[in-house]
């Protein structure tokens, strides 16, 4: 049996995907994992890595990507790299571990490459939740995995709607904890005996409305991850009891005397500046510091604009319709501020797709959407004022004022009107339509 023979039979004692390559980029043999998750690969046509997985016709390096084979090379030692392959279920996030090989005399023979696809960032287009191909989004990604094979606490920092939840569910999905519970507790809004008795559970009886004996999120965390969102929310007197859990693992549900213990991975979430919080007296130092173990950045959208176009395409698909976006309403869209992040984002290209009479989503479409937004605060804020003067106005009154008002001001010029309120000619002629005097 010759060494490649030997080898390649050793590649199925990888429980994950895997490839024998030469120093020349060329696969020579890999698993059934492999050909499971990727599918099988013509060997007899000398395949290189950078083909099979990237399309390219030259090394990844040489194509402004990573190369962990060129890497592995220099350092020889084992090398990791994210990328972004092609497969069978389109582009997937591949956590790549690349380790060399070396005959007797110690020369380079050959290179093992391990082929970790991330969670939620890979399998079919229905299962993703997480897109994006921007070097800030790749690095999220990077530490993310990295940190999840630890069992060290981290804390999310980043604007609101940038998907910490859903990055710190592919930590708990990429951990040896992933058999179990991940759960989570949404700090903010919560009471100070609500916080307490979702956390802890309670005894029956142990205040009104407590009827029954409740596990608290503690409990059902247990050897899994406990998520807490937002928990720059939480107040002084909860802070010195998380400080407690988190330091000793053990509680007493509210109501009881009883010591309980349980054993989770810790992630926090936040959109505040917790050390301005703690300068302010409003957060605690210690608990500052137990929390802020691994602190991992989640990029605002305005951070990874590249992925624009992934995004609105995976948000699209995901609604179930066939829409199509025009590059000029992506444009449009690239120079908005988006203070809601992808959470935003989301909700302009619904409402896009309500205004949409076609299956193609303009830049016109996306003015109407985002204006839409500005115009029902804008009401609103003009109802509560003429509220408070008691002139309350319903929110089609005002929409009907604003038109007409439009209408004065420009005659019968629609071009002139539509490109003032951001409206396509067709959809201001449906909203002129509605206008109960019919100002046409």
């Amino acid at each position: 049996m010759n060494k490649t023979t030997e080898l390649g039979q050793m590649l199925g004692g990888y429980e994950s995907p895997a490839i024998l390559v030469s120093k020349d980029y060329e696969i020579l043999a890999t698993n059934k994992n492999y050909e499971d998750q990727f599918g099988e690969i013509d060997i007899s046509s000398k395949p290189t890595c950078f083909s099979v997985s990237h399309g390219y016709d030259k090394p990844c390096d040489q194509a402004g990507e990573d190369c962990p084979l060129r890497a592995a090379t220099a350092s020889g030692g084992k090398e990791k790299v994210l990328h972004i392959h092609q497969t069978p279920n389109g582009r997937e996030h591949v956590d790549i571990e690349m380790i060399p090989i070396f005959d007797s005399d110690n020369n380079l023979s050959f290179f093992i490459e391990l082929l970790i696809p991330v969670p939620l960032a890979s399998g079919a287009k229905d299962n993703k939740k997480i897109v994006g191909k921007s070097s800030a989004f790749k690095k999220l990604l990077s530490t993310a995995n990295r940190v999840a094979k630890t069992n060290v606490d981290v804390l999310l920092l980043g604007e609101s709607g940038t998907g910490k939840e859903l990055i710190s569910n592919l930590i708990h999905m990429s951990s040896d904890r992933n058999k179990k519970p991940f759960v989570t507790l949404e700090c903010s809004g919560l009471s100070e005996t609500l916080i307490e008795s979702e956390l802890f559970g309670h005894k029956k009886g142990a205040f009104t409305g407590a009827n029954n004996d409740k596990k608290g999120i503690v409990e059902y965390a247990d050897k899994g991850t406990l998520f807490l969102d937002e928990i720059g929310d939480v107040s002084l007197e909860t802070q010195v009891k998380l400080l407690r859990l988190i330091e000793s693992k053990t509680f007493r549900r509210v109501g009881e005397s009883e010591v309980r213990t349980t054993n989770f991975r810790l992630i926090c979430a936040t959109h505040r500046n917790l050390k301005e919080m703690v300068e302010a007296g409003t957060f605690r130092l210690d608990l500052y510091h137990r929390i802020n173990v691994f602190p991992i950045y989640v990029p605002s959208l305005a951070e990874r604009l590249d992925d624009l176009p992934d995004l609105v395409e995976h948000i699209i698909k995901a609604s179930g319709n066939n829409h199509h976006i025009t590059a000029s309403a992506i444009d449009l869209l690239s120079r908005h501020r988006f203070s809601g992040n992808i959470r935003e984002l989301r909700n302009i290209i619904t409402r896009a797709q309500v205004l949409c009479d076609t299956n193609v989503i303009d830049d016109y479409i996306i003015k109407e959407a985002l204006s839409l937004g500005g115009q029902v605060s804008s009401a609103l804020e003009s109802q509560a004022n003429a509220s408070q003067s008691g002139l309350s106005q319903t929110l089609q009154e005002l929409e009907s004022s604003y038109w007409k008002s439009l209408v004065k001001k420009y005659g019968n010029d629609k071009e002139k009107i539509a490109e003032e309120a951001g409206v396509s000619l067709r959809t201001l002629y449906r909203k002129l339509e509605k206008i109960d005097d019919n100002v046409e």
